[in-house]
């Protein structure tokens, strides 16, 4: 394994969980999205994991985590967590609950521990790409290990947009 990666409190959290991880490096593109870390590591968008902050109407923080070539239903969402409304976060409101910058959002080792829900799919693939705390570097890792780790609860809300 690679010993040139860095030492996120993502990695510092999976390593303390005993997780086995590869981790990989990619050159981020402002707005890329996952497209663009896809086609870096030579993998499908779909086993890309993006980690998405949303805010209740009552602007309470969670985690989305969605692959990469679906979107979010909101509603569905609110009608699943039993909300009025969720919304996308600011980057600013997002880097507070996290501690990560937009772009380099981690489900692992968040600045407070927030709600998580998983697309339900995301457990039937082999392997998931995640974003590992920094812009530009993805650990790849057994779905398996997001509801240990961060207690992910299974949804039904992506959407093809």
């Amino acid at each position: 394994m690679r010993e040139d990666y860095p030492v996120t409190t993502a990695i510092r959290e999976l390593r303390a969980a005993g997780v086995a991880f590869v981790p990989h490096l990619y050159n981020y593109v402002e707005h890329g999205g996952t497209r663009v870390s896809a086609e870096s590591l030579g993998v499908q968008e779909h086993s890309v994991i993006k980690t998405i902050v949303m805010e209740t109407d009552e602007k309470k923080p969670l985690l989305v985590l969605m692959h990469g070539d679906l979107e979010v239903s909101t509603k569905q969402l609110a009608r699943v967590i039993g909300v009025k409304r969720v919304d996308l976060c600011t980057p600013d409101a997002g880097q507070r609950h996290t501690g990560y910058l937009f772009g380099g959002t981690s489900p692992f080792g968040t600045r407070k521990k927030l709600p998580v829900y998983a697309e339900k799919t995301i457990f039937d693939l082999p392997k998931i790409y995640i974003n590992g705390g920094k812009r530009g570097f993805l650990v790849e890792i057994a779905p398996k290990e997001l509801k240990k780790v961060c207690g992910a609860t299974e949804v039904e809300v992506g959407i093809w947009e």
